[in-house]
């Protein structure tokens, strides 16, 4: 039986496919490029980059209006191929599509001839292959531009396992692998997508639509939720022509008017959608003329780059910016929350807004404006970090000088960003009419524009009146001012908003969990403060919490609690932070962990603490994972940004936006971790609450009706405690009968168990106490956590659960007789094998030679297109045996060593099957499901030779396929398909003499016919 054609190719590429092209990319077919390279004797691709040689020679005569030479374009091709085997992200590569390479322009960029001189292609299955390292991949759809392979797309059916992740994996172990590095550094934009909508409850991303850039590490799956509607009412009709070449170049015309395959059609389809908010023609050219930045810094003393993609929320708000300065709205809000990449925003806006202006003839100047000193050394970082010129205002005089000049760039003619604290703005600095010059339009951005903005004190008014003419955009997490004040109020309304449950749908950043101290430390810690203002009735509250006695028993519990926290997570790598009551309190905090705490390396950072330099390096060796613990008392609980950072020890009360500005320190994604936490000595419950109510009340405003689908940043206990108590029944339950307090017993006992479900449940329970198991004793869930001697433990029995299940499901896969694509699909090199009777060292060499042959094995089989070949049945029946065999953990290094060469064997005879089937496909340019026909007739000795029923096929292969294209309906009778087919049958035996029985002619016919009821099918 031929595979399902019910599947990713049907169901989302080739509806992708013709959508890409109604949005006006032009389909190219890979093999008529091949066939005419052949003709010509010329190659039509440059096989180290993956550039397609003809559009992008075309496409440079045409930007640059001169003449290229065969010669000059390979001799261009060679020079960025040395620049595309840089280890700098495809930094240099992107500067070289920006600004052109020794006066050579790749593309241009102009809006208004963008689309009428670029070339926009796409293809399909376009191998990117790595010869030294025997290894290759094909993208489903590959996008370029001017020949050049921009972007790419990976689909997978709804439903699929694992999900988006699946796909998601394998392409970050491509983006690691130094064999792809040209692949990586010139994909400037990937999506990946399995056509279904984003579950807001899934933290995993494993389904939707999604985009990304390339990373050496982990590339970052943003979501993408268009705010312009009317964007898919403005797409092109669907070509039939185009829509028949794409089916017919692909052999799936037979699907063609199916109801499966027109809802897959619509604009409206999870997939189709992200391709038109991200690949229309306007949107594709915004996102890589802007959208696009290099983040480069040090890390253990390694320079560490990051290739950072606009998020979506970010683009939006360009637009909004760009659309309330052609309103001429001088000035407005940009409220999105924090964690959603406020700084960035301002770093892609100076470059937006560079180019809005100077089309005006107009040079801007840009001012980013804070209100604290760490904050304008921390701005000015991140900035330089993305490659921006930096000039840092560190004096009256000097912002006077500044702001009364034109300059707009440094000496070496970089443009500036200006970085000032709000304080530098005098009076003597504001400027008269006669200083403005209608050339140069200042603009200031705002950071954090809700804290010390005081619309009763000077500097504020010394801001406003520096220049009226002045462009303000002002950015805040939470929009409000003290208590009289909104942020709007005083800097106009908001141009874009985007709220922190947004950020968490999202993935940008996690809810809070406030954990109350535990009520013996509070009454010891309330003990000490009690009897130590009695021995010292004269000391401030302020001294009395810095005392040794009262911070020693404050310490030991932060630090138990952290050690603990750590177990449970799984993770040593996760930092915490201390928010002393005061400096005193930080000082004797940190003198005590330095003197009773050795193991853990702790850091005090207060603005008198050391100086800029050293609190600089202190404060990367956190972020870098150097340092376990900070402790602060002001600085750092606004603007620092390090993923890491999970729990915090909050120690004082902090009020009003301060505090969420606070909290939100550990809300970034970290890992697994689904939760940020704030350990309370404090009870901000009160003033949280009441700074919530402030900006809800605000968010309700805006929103109206929707609020109500608007959630709290903080889990409610209430949401816990149910969640606590219904996984404590379910594992109550299921783990009654097991022995959890003997690993290896427990083992024993799940390895007798089939009942898949039971074991789900557990591994699913399990992972749900990995979030919860920390705060069972805050809600005093004793017995649960009592359960188990220790989280490792809990995570151990988890461990040999997930292991019996994937053991569980190989054997259905091997077992099941009747389809083998279960078995051709399941990543069985994947799974974790113990085999006990190897060494160590044995089980490095052999295991590791074991997975390699079988993921060998399995993924030549995989690429079998005629499961119904007797050679490949058996071939899968061997892979079946391997596994087949009793105990396989068990094996002796012997035993193992025969599997290896009996998997060597099965992938030999199946690339040699594999090779026979592709040139027999290859005679009916690449049909497979001809193939399978050709094979089944000889099979049959309907006719004997190869060549004859090759010319026989093919006439009947052309004729079905016009036929099909211009009624596809015909495919719904079958018997009347095939009373079409038989005179064009009978007519092709004639001309070749060919002399068969009315029998031998109707079952060619059927054979050829139920191929095509195959293909168009529903079935899963």
């Amino acid at each position: 039986m031929a595979k399902s054609k019910y599947n990713e190719n049907s169901r989302v590429k080739i509806p992708a496919l013709i959508h890409l092209t109604r949005l006006g990319y032009q389909y190219v077919s890979l093999k008529q490029l091949s066939s005419e390279s052949k003709k010509l004797k010329k190659d039509y691709m440059d096989s180290d980059t993956n550039i397609l040689l003809k559009p992008f020679k075309e496409a440079l005569i045409k930007i640059n209006n001169r003449k290229f030479t065969d010669d000059e374009i390979l001799h261009l091709i060679k020079d960025l191929k040395e620049i595309l085997n840089q280890d700098d992200l495809g930094r240099n590569f992107y500067h070289i599509l920006l600004n052109g390479y020794e006066g050579i322009k790749l593309i241009d960029w102009n809006p208004k001839t963008w689309c009428s001189n670029n070339i926009f292609q796409i293809v399909t299955e376009y191998t990117y292959e790595n010869k030294d390292a025997d290894d290759s991949f094909r993208p489903d759809i590959t996008l370029l531009i001017n020949g050049m392979p921009i972007s790419f797309i990976e689909v997978k059916i709804p439903n699929n396992k694992e999900g988006i992740q699946a796909e998601y994996k394998r392409m970050n172990q491509r983006l690691q692998n130094r064999a792809f590095r040209r692949f990586t550094n010139i994909t400037q934009l990937m999506i990946f997508s399995n056509n279904q909508e984003y579950d807001n409850l899934d933290r995993l991303n494993l389904q939707g639509a999604f985009y990304a850039t390339t990373d050496h590490e982990k590339a970052f799956l943003n979501h993408f939720r268009e705010e312009d509607q009317g964007i898919f009412t403005r797409i092109n009709p669907i070509d039939n022509h185009i829509e028949d070449s794409i089916l017919n170049d692909n052999n799936l015309i037979s699907i063609k008017g199916t109801s499966e395959f027109n809802t897959n059609l619509s604009p409206m389809t999870p997939t189709n959608r992200i391709l038109t908010s991200l690949l229309s023609m306007r949107r594709i050219w915004f996102l890589l003329r802007y959208g696009i930045c290099y983040r480069q810094s040090l890390k253990d003393d390694v320079v560490h780059i990051e290739k950072h993609l606009m998020r979506y929320q970010q683009f939006f708000a360009t637009l909004a910016i760009e659309r309330s300065l052609d309103k001429h709205q001088q000035k407005g809000v940009i409220w999105h929350t924090q964690g959603s990449g406020k700084t960035e925003l301002a770093f892609y806006n100076f470059h937006v807004l560079k180019s809005y202006f100077t089309r005006k003839g107009i040079t801007p100047k840009f001012y980013f404006i804070v209100d604290r000193r760490d904050l304008l050394n921390q701005a000015s970082n991140e900035f330089q970090f993305r490659g921006a010129a930096v000039a840092k205002v560190n004096s009256k005089s000097e912002f006077i000088k500044n702001i009364q000049s034109t300059a707009t760039t440094d000496d070496k003619g970089n443009d500036v960003i200006n970085v000032v604290n709000i304080q530098k703005f005098s009076e003597e600095s504001i400027t008269k009419p006669a200083d403005y010059n209608v050339q140069i339009q200042r603009v200031y951005f705002l950071d954090e524009a809700h804290r010390s903005y005081n619309p009763t004190g000077s500097f504020l008014a010394n801001l406003m009146n520096s220049d009226r003419n002045a462009i303000i955009i002002a950015m805040t997490g939470t929009p409000i001012i003290a208590k009289k004040y909104k942020t709007k109020e005083i800097f106009g309304p908001y141009i874009h908003t985007y709220y922190y449950n947004q950020s968490i749908e999202d993935g940008y950043t996690v809810r809070l969990m406030r954990e109350a101290v535990s009520t013996e430390y509070r009454v010891k810690l309330k003990e000490n403060y009690e009897r130590l203002a009695k021995q010292s009735p004269q000391l401030s509250v302020k001294n009395l919490y810095a005392k040794y006695e009262y911070v020693r028993d404050l310490a030991q519990f932060i630090i138990q609690d952290f050690q603990e926290s750590r177990i449970i997570e799984g993770d040593q790598s996760i930092g915490g932070m201390i928010v002393a009551h005061s400096s005193d309190q930080a000082r004797a905090i940190f003198e005590e962990l330095q003197r009773n705490y050795p193991s853990l390396k702790s850091i005090l950072i207060l603005h008198d603490e050391d100086n800029e330099r050293i609190r600089k390096n202190e404060i990367s060796d956190f972020k870098n994972g150097n340092v376990d613990i900070l402790v602060v008392f002001n600085m750092l609980l606004t603007g620092f940004d390090s993923p890491r950072l999970k729990k915090m020890y909050l120690c004082r009360m902090i009020k009003n936006h301060n505090l969420l500005q606070c909290l939100t320190r550990v809300n970034r994604p970290y890992k697994h971790m689904n939760f940020g936490y704030v350990v309370d000595f404090a009870n901000i419950q009160d003033e949280f609450d009441k700074t919530n109510r402030e900006y809800f009340k605000e968010l309700q405003v805006e929103l109206g009706d929707e609020f109500e689908h608007y959630t709290e940043l903080f889990v409610s206990h209430e949401e816990v405690e149910k969640k606590l108590k219904s996984t404590q029944s379910t594992l109550e339950e299921k783990l009654f009968e097991f022995d959890t307090s003997n690993k290896e017993i427990f083992s024993q006992q799940i390895d007798k168990v089939q009942d898949k479900k039971l074991l789900q449940d557990i591994n699913h329970a399990l992972k749900d106490m990995n979030d919860l198991y920390h705060v069972s004793k805050l809600f005093g869930y004793d017995d649960l956590a009592s359960k188990f001697s220790s989280l490792s433990e809990m995570k151990e029995i988890q461990k040999l659960i997930q292991h019996r299940l994937d053991m569980l499901n190989t054997k259905d896969a091997l077992n099941n007789q009747m389809d083998l694509n279960d078995l051709l699909n399941l990543s069985l090199e994947s799974l974790e094998f113990n085999f006990h009777k190897i060494s160590s060292n044995e089980l490095g060499i052999v295991g590791d030679n074991f997975h390699k042959a079988l993921k060998k094995a399995r993924i030549e089989l995989g690429k079998n297109q005629d499961n119904k070949d007797p050679e490949f049945i058996t071939l899968a029946d061997a892979l079946r045996n391997v596994f087949a065999k009793q105990n396989i953990e068990e094996s002796t290094e012997e035993e193992m060593r025969v599997n290896i060469g009996e998997l060597q064997r099965i992938y030999n005879a199946t690339y040699q099957l594999n090779q026979k089937n592709n040139l027999i496909a290859a005679k009916y340019n690449g049909d497979e499901k001809f193939m399978r026909a050709h094979k089944r007739v000889l099979e049959a000795h309907i006719i004997d030779s190869k060549v004859v029923l090759n010319r026989v096929l093919m006439v009947l292969k052309n004729s079905l396929d016009q036929e099909i294209g211009s009624n596809e309906h015909i495919l719904e009778n079958e018997a009347y398909f095939e009373r079409t087919m038989l005179p064009v049958l009978v007519k092709t035996l004639d001309k070749n003499n060919i002399d068969l029985e009315s029998s031998q002619i109707q079952k060619l016919g059927h054979i050829v016919a139920k191929e095509y009821y195959d293909e168009r099918k529903w079935t899963n």
